[in-house]
């Protein structure tokens, strides 16, 4: 049975994680300018999409889909049960690449594609939404 109280919580750190990114998609060049901003937005990227992957993980494992090959087919199993829409768990499997390239070859990484990311954050959103959907249906 899934845990309604811990995946609220882990929804909760998504969407202050979210609520963080947008604040700082309009931070001026001065704040941009500072070494430490940008490796805060990685940082919160890599906690946003490792909550993603905390909620994926603990519902296949309350439902009995698992086990995942992996941390992007913990996502693509939300797909294919219908938690979230495949194209959506498609998209965030690329996301959990993303953060995976962030972890492990954090020197190497683009800023340009994390800002671009900056920009556009809404799959993480839509999968907040989509899994607190799904543990409380509208009535």
């Amino acid at each position: 049975m899934v845990d309604q109280a811990r995946v609220a919580r882990l929804l909760r750190a998504i969407t202050d994680d979210l609520a963080v990114l947008g604040d700082e998609s309009t931070a001026n060049a001065i704040r941009r300018a500072d070494p430490l901003w940008i490796r805060g937005i990685k940082y919160v990227f890599v906690t946003a999409i490792e909550g993603c992957v905390d909620v994926a993980h603990h519902i296949c494992s309350s439902e009995g889909w698992g086990p995942p090959r992996d941390n992007a087919d913990a996502v693509r199993v939300l797909g294919r049960h219908g938690v979230i829409s495949t194209d959506l768990a498609e998209r965030l499997s690329r996301a959990v690449g993303f953060r995976n390239v962030l972890v492990h070859d954090y020197v190497d990484v683009d800023d340009r594609v994390v800002l671009a990311r900056l920009d556009d954050p809404s799959d993480l959103a839509l999968f907040a939404t989509a899994v607190s959907e799904w543990i409380h249906p509208p009535r």
